[in-house]
């Protein structure tokens, strides 16, 4: 391996944070460019604006410093440099969102205190001492002179050009991480239920960064023994040298049935080698609720936060649910029409295919969908697995790749069945298998896409993946909402939908 690449390989996370920055402050200043464009200049020329004459950009120069400064302060306040990441990225999308929408009414502020005044320190009373500062820092350009219809689509773009931004960013990160560049070796202490599960999300997620190494267990009859992928490398005694061995990054500790005192004691082995380590909770799924710690004296006590939707947060689902499914239909209606002929020609049945699911509160409806298998081969039974399967027809296979089978799915959301965006619906008897826990992703109405639909667990049973569904449930709003069905438009765009 050449130098550079040595370099580049052990400083990865401060290469990418620096190269994010120098990122993000180019797409402010393009934004910033480009609204001017279309403010100033291609809009100038008579009509609404008025005559052909703009306000120069040199005018705008220093609001424009102001707004990338602030921009940049903003995107960390918000957690957009930290070198974790959320589910799917879309805790980041939000926050580019929020901290858009946020820098803009810092700037806001900032030009009015910051515009150019004409008192001086001895008729400055009390602020006298402080006129000074404000000589300093005050705008060379009187605010007013500027077009407000510029700065609002100057924070628009900013927001919109970030948002692909981010996009392009995390698809190239990931993309490194799949070639080996970047990732951080990972140990699993505690090769149980648990640490099997973070050995399948290593696995099936290459892009985390994470190159998982193997196990190290207690009990030392599994030393040498493979479970899935991963080797159980040696006991918990052997933690040290396996870790300056294998050159371990980070451990997670799994081992939700030990004594909290056999946990502690294996942090601080940790600790003192300066490793860093993630402890997966006993009750992992309760962790992945909204919960609030409370301290009874000296005992800290979880418990969970009460969600009750408003009545206004339901009518605003609603109304997006009803905008949506409309548009979509009234749009894909000579591509509907078009289905149906092709689905008929191909093989005999019916263009629908429409079979009993569970939805939110355990209530039973009919979906609508396009039929996808020959007739006498539809029914309640295990989704097709691969490509292959003889139930698909030649037509339906390539439906079901782009994911436009669902198209009817929306006659459902128009009907209050479903919802644009939520956990996808099971059949009756999946339901009947269902535990407590799992009982969860009956607390929301089904929907036509969500987190799992756009996931690397896509191929997966939907009942396999629960976490996908209690996040969602636990964090819904309109601004989750719109990342999720962006990243639907995205995932069907690349044809990455069921077999």
């Amino acid at each position: 391996m050449t130098a550079a690449g040595t370099f580049v390989r052990r400083n990865f996370e401060p290469l990418v944070l620096s190269v994010q920055v120098l990122v993000d402050l180019l797409v402010v200043g393009l934004a910033c460019v480009l609204a001017w464009w279309i403010r100033e200049q291609a809009f100038a020329g008579g009509g609404i604006y008025g005559p052909a004459s703009s306000t120069p950009l040199e005018l705008y120069r220093e609001v424009f410093a102001i707004t990338a400064a602030v921009c940049l302060v903003s995107f960390h306040t918000f957690g957009l440099y930290s070198a974790s990441k959320s589910l799917l990225n879309v805790e980041e999308y939000k926050a580019v969102a929020k901290s858009s929408v946020v820098s803009f009414f810092v700037v806001l502020v900032l030009l009015f205190f910051l515009r150019e005044t004409n008192a001086t320190t001895d008729g400055g009373g009390i602020y006298a001492p402080f006129l000074w500062l404000h000589k300093e820092f005050e705008l060379k350009v009187n605010p007013d002179y500027l077009s407000r219809v510029t700065l609002l689509l100057s924070f628009v773009f900013i927001m919109l050009m970030t948002i692909v931004s981010r996009f392009c960013s995390f698809r190239v990160i990931q993309r490194l991480h799949e070639r080996g560049i970047g990732n951080r070796n990972v140990l699993v202490v505690g090769a149980g239920w648990t640490g099997r599960k973070l050995q399948e999300k290593f696995l099936h997620v290459p892009t985390l960064g994470l190159n998982f190494i193997g196990f190290v267990d207690d009990d030392e009859g599994l030393v040498g023994s493979w479970i899935g992928r991963g080797q159980v490398l040696g006991t918990v005694k052997d933690l040290k040298r396996v870790v300056g061995e294998r050159k371990i990054g980070e451990v997670f500790i799994s081992l939700p049935e030990t004594k909290e005192s056999e946990v502690l004691e294996i942090c601080s082995m940790l600790d003192e080698m300066g490793t860093p380590y993630f402890v997966v909770p006993r009750f992992y799924h309760l962790m992945s609720y909204n919960v609030r710690i409370e301290n009874l004296d000296s005992i800290p006590l979880i418990t969970r936060r009460e969600r009750s939707e408003s009545l206004m947060s339901l009518a605003v689902k609603r109304a997006f649910d009803v905008i949506v499914s409309g548009t979509v239909l009234a749009l894909s209606l000579p591509a509907l029409i078009a289905f149906a002929v092709l689905i008929k020609r191909e093989s005999a049945g019916p263009v629908f295919f429409r079979q009993r699911r569970i939805g939110m509160g355990g209530r039973p409806f009919e979906m609508i969908k396009f039929r996808t298998m020959h007739i006498d081969e539809c029914g309640d039974a295990v989704a097709p697995k691969n490509e292959n399967d003889p139930r698909v027809t030649r037509f339906g296979r390539w439906l079901r790749r782009y994911s436009l089978d669902e198209l009817p799915n929306f006659l459902n959301v128009l009907g209050g069945e479903m919802s644009v965006v939520g956990p996808r619906p099971e059949m009756p008897f999946i339901v009947e298998t269902y535990g407590a826990l799992d009982r969860e992703r009956l607390r929301a109405k089904p929907g036509v896409t969500g987190l799992w639909q756009i996931s690397y667990a896509r191929q997966d049973a939907i009942h396999s993946n629960l976490d996908y569904d209690l996040y969602y449930i636990e964090n819904r709003s309109l601004l989750l909402d719109l990342v999720i069905l962006a990243l639907t438009g995205f995932a069907v765009a690349r044809g990455t939908g069921a077999f």
